[in-house]
């Protein structure tokens, strides 16, 4: 067995897969659950995918969800301050949210269908030596268990040592999406963010509410009560927080309506925001490249996540077509390839954890509330999180920015 080996089936390894094989390279796909347990399970996150994402799903032939049912179009911010501030942001192209127990299995499927091979196993790193022997190149695309130890972490793009968020993360029924449909974004100083995020699930078009909790606010307490000890409390829970805190969600609530759509559709815990190094040599003297959540873990207050890994999975693809050395050299290039929008898409996200907040992000949120044009841009810029940082990485180019629109007092 040769071609590449690539352990792990979500959507890093899938997208990376998917497009060797439609180069006709060999690819094996270790993956330690079956399409079935794939489909089945606890709610695994709340991602959406944006445009970018979804131009790349388009060239991969996966892109299976017409856009006029699934898409969404921008967002609605809400900044809870003494004066709230409330306004919309629009995308330059509209973006998509999908239950990934629905669009992971459809993508392995497509995988296999098109020649790729599934083979259903455990991989933990004692087992990647064994790998390369048997494969060109192995990508390590899942951080599950200790396989993301393998590569050593980035102190200085890994700033954070514990969760900056307390997480809980649910699809309901019985909340009208906004108009035009797209994300609520929500802040209460102090206590985290909601992002509100119109989803489809086995329920359908559904609502997923995503509480960044700040550890020690008011909202902290929805991330550590169990649904299953009373369903019917934790629903009123989420009621009354939303209505205390976010209250252009909670408008579009109808109580009486108002529920989880599964016991299974709710995530709690946290993300440690880590950037490890891109690759690492084996005992045997073979290199294996990081991919995913084994190379870069963000908090999903921005929704970063599953776009990194697309994106860093279709550079890696490209270089694999251009250059089969697969030794050091090729290492580098790939991470050289791939370095401005991950490292970016880190920091970024690291900013907006920040507590408390920086001063130039707090600017910067003003200005969108004041400029058609600066909102837009920051929005759109949800799908380039290069271009994102080069406005937000300084005070000075918050500055230098908001003066470009006429804003530099």
């Amino acid at each position: 067995m040769a071609g590449i080996g690539i352990v792990g089936a979500g959507v890093a390894g899938l997208h990376l897969g998917l497009q060797l094989r439609q180069h006709d390279v060999d690819v094996t796909i270790y993956s330690d659950r079956t399409i079935e347990q794939l489909s089945g399970g606890r709610l695994p996150n709340s991602v959406a995918h944006h445009h970018t994402t979804v131009a790349r799903e388009r060239l991969l032939g996966v892109d299976h969800w017409d856009a006029d049912e699934y898409f969404y179009f921008g967002h609605h911010h809400y900044l809870g301050l003494p004066e709230p501030l409330s306004f919309p942001g629009f995308f330059s192209a509209p973006s998509r949210a999908l239950d990934y127990r629905i669009y992971l299995p459809r993508l392995l499927e497509d995988f296999v269908e098109r020649g790729g091979n599934l083979r259903i196993r455990p991989v933990d790193p004692a087992d990647v030596t064994e790998l390369s022997e048997r494969h060109d190149l192995v990508v390590v695309a899942s951080g599950r268990g200790s396989l993301s130890a393998m590569f050593p972490r980035r102190a200085g793009k890994s700033p954070y040592d514990s969760p900056q968020r307390k997480l809980c993360a649910g699809l309901y029924e019985g909340i009208a999406h906004s108009e035009p449909r797209g994300v609520t974004m929500s802040i209460s100083p102090g206590n985290g963010e909601l992002l509100e995020i119109p989803l489809f699930s086995f329920a359908g078009h559904v609502t997923a509410l995503l509480f960044e909790n700040i550890p020690g606010g008011d909202t902290e307490i929805l991330a550590e009560t169990r649904y299953d000890d009373d369903p019917a409390g934790f629903e009123k829970l989420v009621l009354e927080k939303t209505r205390r805190h976010h209250p252009r969600t909670f408008e579009r609530i109808d109580p009486a309506r108002f529920r989880l759509t599964g016991p299974l559709d709710l995530l709690q815990g946290g993300v440690l925001p880590s950037v490890r190094e891109d690759y690492t040599r084996l005992p045997n003297g073979k290199y294996v490249v990081a991919l995913g959540d084994a190379h870069v873990v963000v908090d999903p207050v921005v929704g970063q996540g599953a776009n990194c890994a697309s994106y860093s999975a279709w550079e890696l693809g490209q270089t694999i077509l251009e250059d089969r050395g697969f030794d050091e050299r090729f290492c580098r290039k790939v991470a050289l390839r791939r370095e401005n929008v991950v490292h970016a898409t880190a920091d970024w996200t690291n900013l907006m954890v920040r507590t408390p907040p920086a001063p130039h992000l707090l600017r910067m949120l003003g200005a969108m509330s004041a400029n058609q044009a600066v909102a837009d841009t920051f929005t759109d810029n949800f799908a380039h999180p290069d271009r994102q940082w080069d406005i937000l990485a300084t005070p000075e180019r918050v500055q230098h920015f908001l003066a470009r629109h006429g804003m530099a007092g």
